[in-house]
């Protein structure tokens, strides 16, 4: 009773959102377009008045976030089919087979599929899944397996454990977060903006998207570097890129935080800069690097952290090693950069000005141009822009990452998340607002044709781009703050 009398509006919100979320995970299909809109509205709506009115509170919107998340439990993922080829893989692999070696459409062609319940699994993974090679790396490819152990004849089953595994992920997220956020002497409710937000239970806990468990890894792996530890942090971040590929672009920012000469003195109260020492206020101590060296040596120990990250991935990867692998896992990942299309912003816009003058098939020429641009991207965001403090790290990851999605030709609403998370730990809230409206590109779903409504797309980035340029060019304050209600 005391909870309630302390907690009723919080908790009335949290009643209401599991309310919205059961609505939305068992009585929604994805061709709804105004329902889902509907729904996802009033959960955001929720999502922002249970951190209005109990922000201070830890553990009650930790237990929220987990009450929410296992609303799901036993639902079958409704915005994304993905979770099929992820249960196929695993129990490939329990069946002593190497899931980057054979295509599911072949199996089931031949009637030599080695699992339980393959034609159901392959009729939900969908023609575009089962004709391709999985991409999925080695850590992921574990999480699928644990599926396959558990429930090896139950698709409810393996989804219910593939759940598990994303919740335990997110409330570790959640903590180390919390931890994190301390340490850099911000607030720690910012971490709900990922933990209590809807995109995000339905995105991952819901759709069983594995960017959760990345995530963790990777900020684990930077909360380790935070505290010295840059060996553990980097077979941690490998950790990380061996559930998805993602943060393996990000590594070349990491330069300026090994190499920069900038030592903080904790108990002086200095900056030593070369020769000189400056007074820097209190709330810097912990937001900087520590350690002090030569350039040289900074060299090796930035050269060993990265040796590190590529071994252990190259260790992750050893059993499923094999010349075929590579042929078809290389031309997996080419998929992305050169067939596939979805919730784009500037590459539909260089794709309609190159309809203009050739008028075929604008992805095979401009896809070409998109990985060294990204590559250009993040070079001139590692040596160009201040990354030595640990925030500025995490800034520049962030930006990196989006400009490498604003520039891409695929960004399912599920990508997202990494921003999301990198933003909580930076002045940034324009990830927050792409969370909200990423929701428009599911009007991809409401014809059967599967045809995106590029004015609902336009909408989406407008209001995207327009909060980048804002906060990057002209918000001078450091972050967007709730007020207390």
């Amino acid at each position: 009773m005391n909870l309630w009398r302390l907690h009723k509006l919080p908790i009335l919100y949290a009643l209401l959102s599991v309310l919205f979320y059961v609505v939305f995970a068992y009585d929604l299909e994805r061709h709804e377009l105004v329902k889902l809109c509907g729904l996802y509205a009033g959960l955001f709506l929720f999502f922002y008045k249970i951190i209005q009115t109990s922000k201070a509170d830890f553990k009650l919107l930790l237990g929220f976030a987990i009450l929410l998340r296992l609303v799901f439990l036993i639902a079958t993922p409704n915005l994304s089919q993905d979770f099929y080829r992820f249960i196929w893989d695993g129990r490939m692999i329990v069946a002593g087979y190497n899931p980057y070696l054979y295509l599911p459409k072949d199996l089931i062609a031949t009637g030599s599929a080695p699992i339980a319940q393959a034609q159901e699994l392959f009729n939900g993974m969908g023609s575009l899944s089962a004709r391709n090679y999985t991409n999925y790396p080695p850590i992921n490819q574990f999480c699928f397996t644990i599926a396959g152990l558990f429930a090896s004849k139950s698709i409810v089953g393996a989804t219910i454990v593939l759940r598990l595994l994303i919740i335990l992920a997110d409330v570790g997220t959640i903590i180390i977060g919390k931890r994190l956020l301390e340490k850099l002497n911000l607030s720690t409710d910012h971490i709900f903006w990922f933990g209590l937000n809807p995109f995000i239970i339905i995105e991952l806990t819901g759709n069983l998207h594995f960017e959760g468990v990345m995530i963790f890894f990777l900020l684990l792996g930077l909360y380790l570097l935070y505290q010295g530890k840059w060996g553990w942090s980097a077979i941690v971040i490998a950790a990380s890129i061996s559930v998805k590929l993602i943060p393996l672009l990000l590594l070349p920012i990491f330069f300026q935080f090994f190499t920069k000469h900038k030592v903080v003195d904790t108990i002086k109260g200095a900056i030593n800069i070369g020769n000189e020492k400056h007074l820097i206020p209190p709330d810097s101590y912990r937001d900087s690097p520590r350690e002090e060296g030569s350039f040289f040596s900074k060299i090796l120990k930035l050269v060993a952290f990265y040796f590190i990250i590529l071994l252990s991935i190259l260790v992750l990867f050893i059993p499923f090693l094999s010349s075929e692998f590579l042929d078809n896992y290389q031309q997996t990942i080419g998929l992305w950069f050169s067939n596939f299309e979805f919730n784009a912003s500037l590459y539909y816009i260089a794709r309609e000005i190159g309809y203009t003058f050739r008028g075929y098939n604008e992805i095979k020429i401009i896809g070409k141009y998109i990985p060294p641009i990204a590559i250009a991207i993040v070079l001139s965001i590692t040596f160009f822009r201040n990354n030595t403090s640990l925030r500025n790290l995490i800034t520049g990851m962030l930006l990196a990452l989006s400009c490498y999605f604003f520039i891409s030709t695929t960004v399912h609403p599920w990508y997202i998340a990494t921003p999301l998370l990198l933003s909580v730990f930076t002045k940034y809230r324009f990830p927050l607002v792409w969370s909200f409206v990423v929701v428009l590109s599911y009007t991809a779903y409401a014809n059967d044709s599967f045809k995106e409504n590029l004015w609902f797309i336009s909408v989406e980035y407008l209001l995207v781009f327009g909060f980048f340029f804002y906060e990057v060019f002209f918000k001078k304050t450091d972050g967007l703050e709730i007020s207390e209600g």
